[in-house]
């Protein structure tokens, strides 16, 4: 048994590419916090969240393109996930938090806020960006490290350890 299904409510949003319609799901099994029935977010097709583990779409959240979300990770709230990014592990993508391109959250990594990540970026281990932060590139904020305000890190920057970036 297929742990989501379509609810039939759709809702056009446009992109770069041109329109895409997304579908809202609804939980049809029970896994991690989800009871069946529980009503999820908007995603492109099926391949966008893994059947394995626990990973979840909900609130007013989109995922599309070939976006995924898988493991035990949540993206919620008003977030969106594009592009070819990936979520995964116990990674949470939420509030008003943009995710694209090549980028990837993992671990036990939040992003949150109106923060944004793209390019090859990548937020890992029990790293936080939040606020306004941008982090894109092939920068990597990983381990306990803190993104956050009005921040922004790019390039080939590594913002590791216990380090923090703000303002």
């Amino acid at each position: 048994m297929k742990k989501y299904e379509f609810t039939g409510e759709t809702k056009i949003i446009n992109t770069l590419n041109g329109e895409i319609t997304l579908r809202r799901i609804k939980a049809s099994m029970e896994f991690g916090v989800i009871k069946a029935g529980d009503i999820g977010g908007w995603i492109e097709k099926e391949a966008n969240i893994s059947e394995n583990g626990n990973a979840w779409v909900c609130g007013n959240a989109e995922v599309w393109g070939d976006a995924k979300v898988s493991g035990d990770a949540e993206v919620w709230g008003d977030a969106k996930v594009w592009g070819d990014a990936k979520v995964w592990g116990n990674a949470e993508v939420y509030g008003n938090a943009e995710v694209w391109g090549d980028a990837k959250v993992s671990g036990d990594a939040e992003v949150w806020g109106d923060a944004k990540v793209w390019g090859d970026a990548e937020v890992w281990g029990d790293a936080k960006v939040w606020g306004d932060a941008k982090v894109w590139g092939n920068a990597e904020v990983s381990g306990d490290a803190k993104v956050w305000g009005n921040a922004k890190v790019w390039g080939n920057a590594e913002v590791y350890g216990n380090a923090e970036v703000w303002g």
